[in-house]
C-alpha cells in the first residue's frame, strides 16, 4: 500500500522560503516518477514540479528559478524547496507519484496514481 505524507507547510511572508517534504512508504522515490501539485480555492489543481527516475526536474513556468524539486533516496523522501514566495503561491500543496512514465502528462494530475493528503502554504 502506497502512502505519501506531506509536511513543512505553513504561513510565510512575501519573499520568504519554505521546504516541503513528502515521505513515501510502499513506494521507492528513486524508481518512480514524482511531482508536486498545488490547488488554490476555486482553481484547478496545477502541476508545479516533477522529477523523473534519472533525477531530471520539470517546472511550470511560474516557479522556475524559485522552486527546486529534489529527493533523498536514503530517506525515501521528496522535497520542494520554495524561495522568493509570492501571494499567488498560496495553495494546498500535494505530493503525487506513479510507477509508469507520465509522458506528456508530467505536470498533469492525470499522470499520477498516488496522492498525499496535502499541506497548506500561505504567503502574505
Amino acid at each position: 500500500q502506497v502512502q505519501l505524507v506531506e509536511s513543512g507547510g505553513g504561513s510565510v511572508q512575501v519573499g520568504g522560503s519554505l521546504t516541503l517534504s513528502c515521505e513515501a512508504s510502499g513506494y521507492s522515490v528513486s524508481k518512480g516518477y514524482m511531482a508536486w501539485f498545488r490547488q488554490a480555492p476555486g482553481k484547478e489543481r496545477e502541476g508545479v514540479a516533477a522529477i523523473d527516475t534519472t533525477g531530471m526536474p520539470t517546472y511550470t513556468y511560474s516557479v522556475k528559478d524559485r522552486f527546486t524539486i529534489s529527493r533523498d533516496n536514503a530517506k525515501n523522501t521528496l522535497y520542494l524547496q520554495m524561495n522568493s514566495l509570492k501571494p499567488e503561491d498560496t495553495a494546498m500543496y500535494y505530493c503525487a507519484a506513479t510507477i509508469r512514465w507520465p509522458g506528456s502528462a508530467v505536470l498533469s494530475a492525470n499522470g499520477y496514481d498516488y496522492w498525499g493528503q496535502g499541506t497548506q502554504v500561505t504567503v502574505s
